[in-house]
């Protein structure tokens, strides 16, 4: 039997094989995953991002948990920095999650970010494309949490679960962060602690001047989804049926809208997604390391010619075919 073969039969081996062939981009992965892609069946994505320490793995851990309880299959994409040294994930899934390690309706992989700066490995939606076809009914995308913008989760996800604990500091930080925008559910994670109220009320009053914008900007049409803020202890596992039931209400509030809309606009991202990677490698194999490159950076830094008006003669060089290997 192939890998696909095995795939296929439900070997949780050969899946490992296949999403590190995908996720290496070997030669030919686009292919494997054309055979893998159903267009008729997808999981559900939720992604959970955040600062570090806020708890995200904790929740993971507490959500697979009570989620394959429920008898769904559950794949975890726990994305995190890169080794300097072997290019592979600083943290393992193991270290990590332990409790889920082995249990036969949960499947975790690290990744690593590999050089993205936007919180997700580049190849993780195609990573989450092999575990909808593998079957599993839902994914937990966890992101790196650097701090920082971490809005390739939205392009990916179905759902986004910001979380936050009383230590975050001034919430407006994470209004100007952009994580606002993306949030669909707020967990508060931690939220024995001191501050964690001072914390909820200033979310809640930021929430209520953005419906308030919203509700005028948006005046006759449909009510838009009111982002509710969740407390959890994840260690104590507390809040988090709470969590994943707001969750469900998200889930429900997209598909009364418009479902065939949706899937046209996540199937756009994707392809877009596709087309950036495919435009990136080849622009990687053919000007990256050229003479037409070096010569460039060299006018640059001597004077005789500027980054931008270089770029995009480059790019214009590269697309008719004249800059080569």
């Amino acid at each position: 039997m192939t890998i696909l073969d095995r795939f296929a039969a439900g070997d949780r081996v050969a899946l490992a094989k296949v999403i590190s062939f995908v996720e290496d981009r070997r030669d030919g992965y686009d292919g494997v995953l054309a055979r893998i892609f159903s267009g008729g069946k997808s999981a559900y994505r939720v992604g959970l991002t955040g600062p570090p320490g806020a708890g995200k793995s904790s929740l993971v851990n507490r959500l697979a948990g009570l989620l394959a309880g429920q008898g769904l299959r559950v794949g975890i994409i726990a994305v995190d920095p890169t080794s300097p040294f072997s290019g592979g994930a600083l943290l393992g899934d193991r270290v990590r999650m332990q409790a889920l390690y082995g249990r036969p309706n949960i499947f975790i992989r690290s990744m690593a970010t590999r050089g993205s700066s936007g919180g997700l490995a580049a190849s993780t939606k195609d990573v989450c494309v092999v575990l909808e076809g593998f079957g599993f009914d839902v994914i937990l995308v966890e992101t790196v949490g650097v701090g920082q913008i971490e809005l390739d989760v939205a392009s990916v996800c179905d759902s986004v679960v910001v979380v936050f604990v009383p230590e975050s500091g001034d919430s407006i930080q994470a209004m100007k962060s952009g994580l606002m925008e993306i949030a669909d559910v707020f967990c508060l994670n931690k939220s024995d602690r001191p501050g964690a109220d001072r914390i909820k009320a200033e979310l809640e009053s930021i929430l209520d001047v953005q419906r308030q914008i919203r509700s005028s900007a948006l005046r006759g049409s449909p009510p838009p989804w009111e982002t509710p803020i969740v407390p959890t202890v994840a260690i104590r596992d507390k809040g988090v049926t709470e969590l994943w039931e707001a969750v469900s209400r998200h889930r429900q509030f997209r598909s009364q809208g418009d479902p065939a809309g949706l899937r046209l606009a996540r199937t756009r991202s994707d392809l877009v997604l596709s087309l950036t990677e495919l435009a990136h490698d080849q622009l990687e194999k053919t000007l990256f390391d050229s003479d037409h490159l070096n010569r460039a950076v060299e006018q640059i830094v001597s004077g005789q010619a500027d980054p931008y008006s270089t770029a995009r003669r480059l790019f214009e060089s590269w697309r008719r075919g004249q800059v080569r290997n």
